[in-house]
């Protein structure tokens, strides 16, 4: 990526930063910023003698003010950034979010939706607008493959969060190990750390860390909690695990699942930890935050239907744990060019919870949408005595699901949440789960 910079770099005046290295040696005015994802490339400007700048070295170069908070884990990063984002705001806090849904600073939307984390340099550009803004914080989504190619290489962050660790991306990552591996290593160094204690596969690093969950006693933890109609739950706080009760408080959200609860404490426990303010008066300002659009947003409440963006076994378990008490149909699919080892997992988990299926496309990119869903149907037992209908055309599977949805049965709607489009070979047609279910309501 090549970006507008002013720099004076051993002794030579630039106007660009590119790590891309076809910039630097058609462009005099280009410096070149070696990674590692290109130092293949970079001998290439070294034999024309040219600069090279090393990432590690571009904090030198950039206003980096905001206190930086980053958020990594399978499930549960977009929601967590998101709340810590709303509620610094309610509290007066100059903030930005980047991730996911795109880049934010203080309720304005800066950027639309991209990589969950962008390119180094793209990254820092975001960091100093956002610092051009005042902002006292930068709340961030990291992927596993940014952690993995060091997109994040040379930033200081003020706290790091873990959500929990599945199994996702095994495309890139090969091994589950690989990814565990990957994910832990955001944790190795001396910043404050906000762990879930409920997560087996975290390697718990002490130093500096906080931990929060729902069914481990750890700094954050939950005394009760009902997440029937929303969440409620009674919180206690211990600075000092070797201390007594710090701090209690009640909280309630409008928010859905067991998993958001994890979502809240993450949230809370981080901010708690950076701001040292009362947790009262944190928690008060979670009756503010509705949820973010595409993460269990209810479309609709009689029939009960809502879309979420859940594409993996742990995520859809998530789901499908919220509402185990009603009858679920449910309608999803895989990616296709992704990683397949998930898909007949998907399929054994709706066969699990979910009393109707319906198999059909996500992104199916170059891959036959028929094949996708035979993969998902290898997680299905074949004497299955319930209704499984498979029908590739997404649109036509959210219809059908919808007009056959019975008073007392809830409709989930998995796997793009709030993407507004569908890329099927290489092209990126518009689509939007949400459209397609709210036009079928009015004809129902």
């Amino acid at each position: 990526m090549k970006i507008q910079k002013q720099i004076n770099y051993n002794h030579k005046k630039y106007s660009f930063l590119s790590d891309d290295s076809r910039d630097a040696l058609n462009d005099a005015d280009v410096l070149f910023v070696r990674t590692k994802q290109n130092v293949a490339f970079a001998y290439e400007v070294e034999d024309k003698r040219l600069d090279i700048l090393n990432v590690q070295d571009l904090k030198n170069y950039f206003a980096l003010t905001p206190k930086i908070i980053g958020i990594t884990g399978t499930n549960g990063k977009t929601t967590t950034a998101a709340i810590i984002y709303s509620i610094l705001l309610d509290m007066g806090y100059s903030c930005a979010l980047l991730g996911t849904r795109g880049f934010f600073a203080n309720d304005k939307q800066i950027k639309p939706k991209g990589l969950t984390t962008p390119g180094i340099l793209e990254l820092y550009e975001d960091i100093e607008k956002a610092a051009s803004l005042n902002c006292e914080y930068f709340v961030m989504e990291v992927s596993s493959h940014a952690i993995e190619q060091e997109r994040i290489a040379g930033l200081e962050f003020c706290a790091k969060i873990l959500t929990n660790i599945t199994s996702d991306h095994l495309d890139y990552h090969k091994t589950l190990e690989e990814y565990i591996r990957v994910k832990n290593s955001f944790f190795n160094d001396t910043t404050l750390k906000i762990i879930n204690r409920d997560e087996p596969k975290a390697f718990f690093n002490p130093q500096n860390a906080y931990g929060y969950a729902v069914t481990s006693k750890t700094n954050l933890s939950v005394s009760a909690y009902c997440v029937n109609q929303g969440i409620s739950a009674h919180l206690i706080w211990k600075e000092d695990m070797r201390g007594t009760l710090n701090e209690e408080t009640l909280i309630d959200s409008s928010l859905y699942g067991l998993h958001n609860l994890y979502n809240i404490l993450a949230a809370l426990a981080c901010i708690k930890c950076l701001t040292k303010i009362p947790l009262k008066d944190i928690a008060k300002n979670l009756s503010n935050f509705a949820g973010v659009s595409g993460r269990m947003e209810v479309i609709s409440q009689n029939p009960l239907i809502i879309i979420d963006f859940a594409h993996t076994y742990d995520g859809m378990k998530q789901i499908f744990e919220s509402f185990k008490s009603k009858k679920i149909s449910v309608v999803f699919g895989a990616g296709g060019d992704r990683d397949k080892s998930k898909r007949p997992k998907m399929g054994e988990c709706a066969y699990n919870y979910a009393q109707k299926i319906y198999i059909t496309s996500d992104n199916p990119r170059s891959e036959d949408p028929n094949e996708i869903i035979k993969d998902i149907l290898q997680g299905i037992p074949k004497d299955h005595s319930r209704p499984i209908i498979t029908e590739p055309d997404r649109k036509k599977a959210i219809q059908m699901a919808i007009k056959e949805l019975l008073d007392d049965e809830i409709l989930l709607i998995l796997g793009k949440g709030d993407e507004t489009y569908q890329i099927i070979g290489q092209k990126s047609h518009h689509f939007d789960d949400r459209e397609i279910a709210r036009e079928c309501l009015t004809k129902v």
